[in-house]
Formats: structure tokens, sequence, C-alpha cells
């Protein structure tokens, strides 16, 4: 089994380790600094911390000015909070003037499963994609979530990235560097590509050895960037196969399957999504009751893939 790691410590870290480099960087967090942990940068830079309150607008607003003066401002809060009660003042105060701004939205998908659907983000993916000038990204472990908010710190340009809450398996190397929008190839196969993000990327490398047993071969593809996905890319990829798969905890509206369909629109591929279906979450005793109670499980992605070939 492969190692696990916390992306919401990777990203603390990282962000303090940039925040040494750098200080142009400030953190705001509506009153959820020691679960997104923001309290990292908060600690050690107190002068450099702004603890809102429970007020994700304001929040959003006083990023915007702070990146109006030159700061490079990390929102940060749960994702369904962070993606959804802010959305006008991200649209208006944000994304409309191209603010240099990066939210942080920790928590997302089914991850927090014990709080239920008020504070579980399934659609927030599809919110911000539907944003111009928003570039969303869903790192896939902690190893990537660092190289992720690297990245985004020279980037220019409002960003969204999507954090999980627990530890996942650890899939990407240490070394290189994270380039917005790449599509990485995990796995070869010619039957079926399967296209996923954040923790359905474990469940599809997992799928694929079991289609493997049944002489399926299968492609396994990382997609962090949602937007802007590299569309060219994704064609490039299925050109082989005879199946197309896309996987992530989110809903199949708005999200990655939406993209990746969008981009093949114009190909004879077939395709099958698995993710929440039009459906709002809820409280379990445990994430991973709470993971199969959605359909979002190895066993789905395969059944899936030989739906395709049947």
């Amino acid at each position: 089994m492969a190692n696990k790691a916390s992306l919401r410590e990777a990203y603390g870290q990282e962000l303090l380790e940039l925040a040494r480099k750098d200080q142009q960087i400030v953190a705001l967090d509506a009153d959820l600094s020691k679960s997104t942990m923001s309290c990292y940068l908060a600690e050690e830079f107190p002068d450099r911390f702004f603890e809102m309150g429970i007020a994700e607008q304001n929040m959003v607003s006083v990023a915007a000015g702070l990146a109006l003066v030159g700061k490079i401002p990390f929102v940060n809060s749960f994702a369904v909070f962070a993606a959804g009660r802010p959305y006008d003042q991200i649209r208006q105060g944000i994304a409309l003037p191209n603010l240099n701004v990066k939210i942080i939205g920790s928590s997302c998908g089914l991850s927090d499963y014990g709080d239920g659907a008020t504070h579980q983000a399934v659609e927030d993916i599809a919110i911000m994609r539907s944003i111009p000038n928003m570039t969303v990204i869903s790192p896939v472990d902690a190893n990537e979530t660092k190289k992720v908010i690297r990245a985004v710190l020279t980037y220019q340009g409002p960003v969204y990235i999507r954090l999980h809450r627990d530890e996942l398996p650890v899939i990407t190397d240490e070394a290189g560097e994270f380039t917005i929008g790449k599509i990485e190839r995990l796995r070869t196969g010619k039957d079926i590509a399967i296209f996923a993000n954040g923790i359905m990327v474990s469940m599809a490398l997992a799928a694929a050895e079991k289609l493997a047993e049944l002489g399926i071969t299968v492609k396994v593809l990382n997609v962090p960037t949602i937007k802007p996905l590299d569309a060219e890319g994704v064609i490039k990829e299925v050109r082989d196969c005879r199946g197309v798969v896309t996987a992530e905890e989110h809903s199949i509206i708005g999200g990655l399957g939406s993209a990746i369909s969008v981009a093949l629109n114009k190909t004879p591929v077939p395709l099958e999504r698995v993710g929440v279906n039009d459906s709002f979450g809820q409280s379990s005793e445990s994430y991973q009751k709470l993971l199969a109670a959605y359909g979002l499980t190895i066993e789905a992605i395969v059944k899936a893939s030989k739906g395709l070939l049947s």
C-alpha cells in the first residue's frame, strides 16, 4: 500500500516556506486556520495573517484590496464556503479585474464526512470553473500540492485550489515542477483511458490492476488542472483507446467529467462518468462508507470500464 500524507499539512508547510522568502505573501482565513493549516503562517508571521471571522464575503473583498497594493493573498476556508458564500465578491472583485488572489478550498468533496451536506463541496469546481479568468486545480497528493503552491505563486491571476481533508496515497514524486494545464500519464493502456483527479486517481490505478486481470489494458491519467484543460492533450491520449472513463469526487455536472466530455465532443470515443450523481452529501460515521454510498469506488470504475467495452 502506498504511503499516505496530508494535503492540508503539505499546503500549510509550503505556504510558510514560501512566505519566508517572499514578503508579499499574506494569508486570510475565516475562523478555520487550524483546519486549513494557514495557522503555520499565522504563528510565524502574525502581521501577515488576517483572521476575518466567519465573514467569507468580506475576506475576499479584503484580499482583492491587498492584491491591488501588490500583496499575494492566499484566501482560506472550507471548499464549500470558499467557493459558495463569496461567489459575488470572487466574480466581481477578483475574477473580473483579474487580480492575483489564490483561493484555497480545504476539506473538499465528501471528505468532511461527519458534518454532512452543509460542509461538503461537491459543486465547487463547477462554480469556479464557470468564472472567466479563474484557474482551477485539484492536486492528487501532498507532493503535488507543494508543487502547485510554488507554481501558482509565480502565476499572475486568480486561482482556485481544491484540497482534501484526509491523508491520501502519495503517487507523484517530490522532484520536478508543476505545470498548470499539464496532464500526467501514470499508466499506459489501449482499451480504456481513465481521467481522474484527487482521491479518485489512486482508485483508478487500483481499478486498472483489476481490469488487467481480465485482459483489459487501461491508461490512467492524472488531471490536476480542470481549467484550463489541455483539450488537445486529452484528444491525443484517447486516439488509440476504445472508451473513456472520468472519475472525480465531485458532481458529474460541471466538473472534470463535463470538461473532458466537451473536449471529446467531436470524437467517436464513448465516455462514462464516475462521480456524485446530482445530489448533496450527507453525514456518515466514516469517509469510506460515504464514498461507497455515492459510488466513488474502485468497483464503480471497473464496472464503467467493462460497460464501455461490452
